[in-house]
């Protein structure tokens, strides 16, 4: 304990003396908060790239100081900005007397402009030499110690601010998540979809297994529900004739949090009229080695000490994946009978009026996810799970639906899209009776504007919703989804 409050102590006494500091450059008439721009002509990384060609030439860098070292007439330091950090000389001579004894009172973590001419140090280290400074903003609080860094992971997470400074691994993995959205999308729109936006905000609960979050609309007086999914809005848009869409959304579910779970996050869902979840899954194929490629630099990547092939996907079936991992063979079930006779030998527990279909997902879930390492489809989902996946005609009980699985976790979820009114008007009806004889004080409803929509007549689809998150932490070697999302929610502190 004593350790923690001489920490605090310490960074209480480093506060107050740069505090100290500021008061003294606002009686000098130099306050730097009163500057409102700095041009700068050049950044560390093209500095880098094009050294030749800059080599003696007069650039205007800014960025933050992340070390110094003060040699009595002249000085080193480190700067870091936007592209990485570039050592800069500075020189008593060079600046001026007065300049250079303000740079002597400044503190790493400043922020400050400098222009100088390029060159190469004797012992071959890039770097530019000062000739004019001005600081731009002062730091109050100083950067965790220089050896040690910030290792915190929980306050790495509440201040990604200065986990950004002093970790750079950690903004890599965001510029990557950047790249990848780029090219999903540069992707998609090279196939003729078309980005659109869909509502947050939502009139009612559906009837979804997810939990939502409520608000409350002051002007209209009525309860309203952040989104949970973008489906039934995006497959409207397919009934009025756009026949490729897709949308990059935020989703927000009122669950549990772990290494692969928060509250907020952000997947991408597109429907694709006159074609079903074969050519959704032929697209997933595509596109993940695409993104392997572009992100990583291979189709062989390395995700927590294990290697994926990304070039190699399988595909089963529920049915096929169950008896491989877990030598029950849905087909020889004669009766719902059987099939709970076969989970019980399996040590695995289903509800006394568990069907065939409940029986193989439960024997998938137990036996079968956690063996999937290498990218696999897998796909005719049993009807019980499926409430929006379409039969299919030669065993109506299946469904026309896949997930695929990469290192044991589940990536994304496709359907052949179901477009008969009246059969989806009591799936969901079912769906909504179940929800309320297990929550009675749910609010779910049936969306009976989208079974009006269905009645219009909706073309033949093929949807696929997958997380963005899940995706980079793979494509990123991120063990949890905290690492991927500039703020992760936490709980607040005291």
């Amino acid at each position: 304990m004593g350790a923690n409050n001489n920490v605090e102590t310490n960074s209480t006494n480093e506060l107050q003396v740069r505090k100290d500091k500021l008061a003294a450059l606002v009686a000098a008439g130099k306050n730097p908060f009163e500057i409102t721009k700095y041009d700068v002509t050049a950044k560390s990384g093209q500095i880098f790239a094009d050294f030749d060609n800059l080599e003696g030439k007069t650039v205007r860098i800014a960025g933050r100081i992340v070390s110094r070292r003060i040699m009595g007439k002249a000085s080193f330091m480190h700067l870091l900005d936007g592209d990485g950090k570039i050592q800069c000389y500075v020189k008593r001579d060079d600046v001026g007397e007065d300049v250079y004894a303000d740079f002597k009172k400044w503190d790493v973590g400043d922020i400050i402009g400098l222009e100088g001419f390029v060159f190469k140090t004797q012992t071959g280290e890039i770097s530019v030499h000062a000739q004019k400074l001005l600081l731009l903003s002062k730091s109050l609080l100083p950067l965790p110690e220089k050896f040690h860094g910030l290792t915190n992971t929980d306050l790495r997470y509440r201040q990604r601010y200065v986990d950004l400074i002093v970790n750079p691994e950690v903004k890599d993995t965001f510029v990557k998540r950047s790249l990848i959205l780029k090219e999903i999308r540069n992707y998609l729109d090279s196939k003729g979809f078309l980005e659109v936006d869909t509502p947050i905000l939502t009139p009612f609960e559906i009837g979804a297994t997810a939990r939502p979050f409520v608000t409350h609309h002051n002007t209209l007086d009525m309860d309203m529900y952040l989104r949970i999914e973008t489906e039934l809005y995006l497959k409207r848009l397919i009934v009025g004739g756009m026949e490729r869409v897709y949308e990059v959304g935020r989703i927000f579910r009122n669950e549990g949090m772990d290494t692969k779970h928060n509250p907020e996050f952000t997947t991408i869902e597109l429907y694709q009229a006159y074609t079903d979840y074969k050519g959704m899954m032929d697209l997933v194929e595509e596109l993940y080695k695409l993104l392997a490629e572009k992100v990583c630099g291979s189709l062989d990547i390395m995700y927590q000490g294990t290697e994926i092939h990304m070039g190699n996907w399988e595909r089963l079936t529920m049915a096929e994946a169950v008896k491989k991992y877990a030598g029950c063979d849905y087909y020889e079930w004669e009766s719902d009978e059987d099939a709970r006779a076969c989970a019980k030998k399996m040590h695995v527990e289903v509800p006394a009026d568990a069907t065939k279909g409940t029986v193989l997902i439960e024997l998938f879930d137990a036996y079968v996810e956690e063996k999937l390492i290498q990218p696999t489809f897998i796909y005719d989902y049993p009807v019980e799970n499926s409430p929006l996946a379409k039969k299919k005609p030669d065993e109506p009980a299946f469904t026309e639906r896949f997930e695929y699985f990469i290192n044991a976790m589940e990536f994304g979820n496709a359907f052949s899209e179901l477009n008969d009114p009246i059969d989806q008007k009591e799936r969901f009806e079912r769906q909504v009776a179940l929800k309320r004889a297990q929550e009675p004080d749910t609010t779910a409803q049936v969306d009976y504007d989208y079974v009006t929509a269905l009645e219009y007549g909706l073309a033949p689809t093929g949807g696929l919703g997958f997380g963005i998150d899940r995706l980079v932490m793979l494509l990123t070697d991120s063990a949890s989804i905290r690492d991927v999302l500039l703020f992760p929610t936490m709980k607040p502190q005291d």
